[in-house]
């Protein structure tokens, strides 16, 4: 080829096209006699949409579904790349893909009961996630976690279900009854409590409907808007405490703001930070040690 086409032409810059090996007819030719601001070299050009690149490493990328909402995505991201430093030390971090929705095109789909819509849009994303080379998808949400089987069935890759992951954690204290806060989705719908139950044998206490819509609207309203208010902590630690005196030996922070609102040191008993132990998960799955 000429060197028009395979060389920008310039000091200090030089562009080669990405090419596999094979397709280097005799290797490097010889460069430019004289000054170095050339270079030419013997390579047959290849469509840029036949070339992969393969990265020799033993870490999984993961395929993050994010913006749900993205104050929590936030915090995915960060915590699964100190999970990994931490793990590995140095300068080592994830190899990630993050695809952030609209969460407002979301939240009304969701609230429009419309979930063969949203089924079609996630399976959608993690397609364009594994297509970009992710191993395994996480979904920053746990209210998505309604499709999460679907996008298992139809894309062929492994999503790290935040439910399953919890109740490893929860079997592991030995706890066999939990009280449940999230969005009304997966307080009242068994996609999220049947995991524990059916999986774990875990029995799963929600809240009284008046309680669910207080701890709903809170979630769309404040949470998800990056809005932390002193009443709202109260009345949740109320409902909490409710569950509590109900038989609740723990708590399930089943949404992935909750967390930004309720800490452990503001309850009595064991507390389930989804977030977090779904974010340490996909770095542990990511470096094959779950």
């Amino acid at each position: 080829m000429s060197r028009s086409q395979g060389v920008t032409q310039g000091r200090g810059k030089c562009h080669i096209p990405i090419v596999p090996l094979e397709n280097v007819t005799k290797g490097w030719s010889k460069c430019h006699t004289g000054k170095m601001s050339h270079l030419y070299c013997d390579i047959t050009p290849v469509p840029l949409s036949h070339v992969t690149i393969k990265e020799e490493s033993g870490l999984k990328t993961i395929g993050l579904i994010g913006g749900m909402s993205w104050e929590s995505s936030l915090e995915y991201y960060r915590i699964v790349n100190e999970t990994i430093k931490s793990k590995l030390g140095g300068l080592h971090s994830a190899k990630c893909l993050m695809y952030s929705v609209d969460f407002s095109e979301i939240e009304l789909l969701q609230h429009e009961n419309k979930w063969n819509e949203l089924t079609d849009i996630m399976v959608n994303i993690a397609d364009i996630l594994k297509r970009g080379g992710a191993d395994f998808i996480i979904i920053c949400s746990n209210t998505m976690h309604k499709v999460a089987y679907d996008i298992e069935n139809r894309v062929r890759i492994k999503v790290l279900h935040i439910a399953e992951v919890t109740g490893r954690k929860i079997s592991r204290k030995g706890l066999k009854k939990v009280g449940l806060l999230g969005t009304k989705f997966t307080m009242e719908q068994d996609f999220y409590k049947k995991v524990l139950e059916d999986k774990f044998n875990i029995e799963v206490l929600i809240p009284v409907e008046g309680e669910r819509n207080i701890i709903h609207d809170i979630i769309y309203n404040e949470l998800c808007k990056g809005i932390i208010n002193e009443p709202s902590k109260k009345e949740y630690l109320r409902i909490i405490n409710n569950l509590i005196l109900n038989g609740a030996e723990g708590i399930v922070l089943g949404c992935t703001e909750i967390p930004l609102l309720i800490k452990q040191k503001d309850v009595n008993v064991p507390v389930f930070d989804t977030t977090t132990i779904h974010a340490v998960s996909a770095a542990e799955y990511a470096l094959n040690l779950l």
